[in-house]
């Protein structure tokens, strides 16, 4: 699939955190696609999230390739365990976007376990196996 979008000019930004939980889902569902590019369909909301390397945007289903929202500058690093929260930068681009953070911080979450629930994957995977450890 291939979508265009575009950015009006950025109206607010702020620092925001994801949870640990879904920040390392939604990398995990993203290293199994084989373009580098997750959508997340958020169906209570009409929206649809787009996750790359970079950033993870969202655009509204009514104005479809423009985008509202894009949470940016992910710093995982910053983390000293896997479970602590990560800090990124939302980033609006539509008046009002900020209004929809708190639904998004939510649903986005929701929509990422069903995707993962799915399990349809364009990726692989592959099994590797140790050898047993020698009994002593």
């Amino acid at each position: 699939m291939e979508i265009t979008c575009y950015r009006d000019i950025e109206i607010a930004s702020e620092p925001r955190s994801l949870p640990a939980a879904t920040y390392n889902l939604a990398h995990t569902l993203l290293a199994r696609t084989i373009n580098g590019c997750l959508f997340i369909p958020i169906r209570s909301m009409q929206y649809l999230a787009i996750l790359d390397e970079e950033e993870l945007i969202f655009l509204d289903g009514e104005r479809k390739c423009w985008i509202d929202i894009a949470w940016r500058k992910f710093q995982p690093q910053n983390r000293i365990s896997l479970d602590e929260p990560v800090a990124y930068q939302a980033v609006y681009y539509q008046a009002g976007a900020a209004d929809i953070m708190s639904r998004l911080q939510a649903e986005f979450p929701r929509a990422l376990n069903e995707l993962a629930e799915k399990g349809r994957f364009s990726g692989f995977a592959r099994v590797l196996k140790f050898p047993a450890p020698n009994a002593d």
